[in-house]
């Protein structure tokens, strides 16, 4: 019988379990190569790969642990192994690590299947796993209705990017966010945060808002809408909606700061977010005065965005100073990272236009939230089905961490 030997234990978990096994096995010499445990509603299932010294055949510890197991009310299976198995698996293991997130307001066995199916396609093998959300009540009186899966998943996917295409695809078909992210140091790490304003941690446009004060709201949004799809350049577009406001007060101003509706999550998001240190900017295409008040109300550290030139209290119709567009919004994220002396691999871009791709595709992990298809299709992730804390399971938050923040 070979000295290398895999254990499988299931059934109602025991206090003292892991204990009592590795202690009986201590008392046969045995080394544990691997191990992993998983408890679903207090059904248990752990895994060992154990080895014996050469001299020793582990029939005496098998035997012990038939009768330790059957007494605990416990089933266990035993597979022998061989070294080139083995050794086959531990060259398995220096392939890439992925992870892949899963968040939907009611995850279905449909779109586990779909996402599944799409991995074994590109030969990526699921090793783990787990669940990052609160269990959900069934009772429907469940506040936060969400749920979210990651799987840690191993392989050479043949084409991450197609890979990417085919989940953004699924996601539109079957309500579910999928990210794929590569395990690395740098997943773990992040350590700053740029957002767009309008319609990211806004669930409005503030120049459509405003122009719908004035009465040109129609006007404006068709200007904005073809900004945002990239087909007028951002800067024109900006001064001809900017025009528009020409001879409005600054008292409209005020009101809709004192109104401005964040999107579902931002608060906690970045409650969260700097709770653990992170440092948090808003580059912004619209104006500062809401930049500013959103500053103030959320801690955020920077900000930067676009001045409206009044005279005395009437808008002019003109800006002061260079337009924040899509280059400058990439060149003050560049700035604020490199003045926290942070590596652009550990900063996050969160937007949803076109005027966000720049930064976007320069951090280290850019995500399109409630995008425009142009904007999901080129960045690394997306968030549609879920609010802005959504992010936080892509950087593996867990629910009972963040109760605790």
């Amino acid at each position: 019988m070979s000295s290398l030997l895999l254990v499988h234990v299931r059934g109602e978990d025991r206090k003292g379990l892991l204990t009592t096994m590795t202690g009986l096995l201590a008392t046969h010499k045995a080394e544990v190569l691997d191990m992993a445990q998983s408890l679903i509603h207090n059904s248990l299932n752990m895994s060992l790969v154990i080895r014996f010294p050469e001299e020793d055949v582990p029939g005496d510890a098998i035997k012990d642990l038939v009768f330790q197991t059957h007494e605990l009310g416990l089933t266990i299976k035993f597979k022998p192994l061989g070294e080139e198995e083995y050794h086959q698996w531990v060259e398995e293991h220096s392939e890439n690590r992925y992870v892949i997130t899963l968040l939907s307001r009611h995850l279905k066995a449909e779109q586990i299947s779909k996402v599944t199916s799409t991995l074994l396609g590109e030969g990526l093998n699921i090793e783990t796993i787990r669940r990052l959300t609160h269990p959900r009540r069934v009772d429907g009186k469940d506040a936060h209705e969400r749920t979210c899966l990651e799987m840690g998943v191993r392989g050479r996917p043949q084409d991450t990017e197609l890979l990417k295409k085919r989940f953004l695809e699924l996601s539109s078909q079957h309500g579910v966010d999928v990210a794929i992210q590569l395990d690395d140091i740098f997943r773990r790490n992040r350590r700053l945060v740029v957002f767009d304003m309008d319609s990211t941690l806004l669930r409005i446009e503030v120049i459509d808002e405003l122009a719908r004060k004035m009465g040109v709201v129609d006007q404006v949004s068709t200007i904005t809408e073809a900004a945002m799809n990239g087909e007028i350049d951002f800067d024109e577009s900006f001064r001809r909606r900017v025009r528009l406001l020409k001879g409005m007060k600054r008292e409209v101003i005020d009101h809709l700061i004192a109104n401005m509706p964040l999107n579902e999550g931002a608060e906690r998001l970045i409650r969260s977010l700097k709770s653990v240190g992170y440092k948090v900017a808003i580059l912004s295409g619209g104006f500062k005065y809401f930049v500013e008040a959103l500053q103030e109300s959320l801690g955020v550290d920077y900000g930067y965005a676009n001045e409206l030139e009044f005279d005395g209290d009437v808008a002019t119709g003109e800006v002061l100073g260079e337009i924040i567009n899509g280059e400058k919004k990439r060149e003050y994220m560049k700035k604020i990272a490199e003045q926290e002396g942070i590596d652009l691999k550990q900063v996050i871009a969160v937007g949803d236009g076109a005027n966000d791709l720049p930064m976007l595709s320069e951090a280290g992990l850019g995500v399109a939230f409630r995008a425009k298809p142009l904007v999901k299709a080129s960045a690394d992730q997306h968030l549609s089905e879920m609010g802005l804390d959504g992010l936080l399971y892509l950087l593996g938050f867990n629910d009972s961490e963040l109760r605790m923040t």
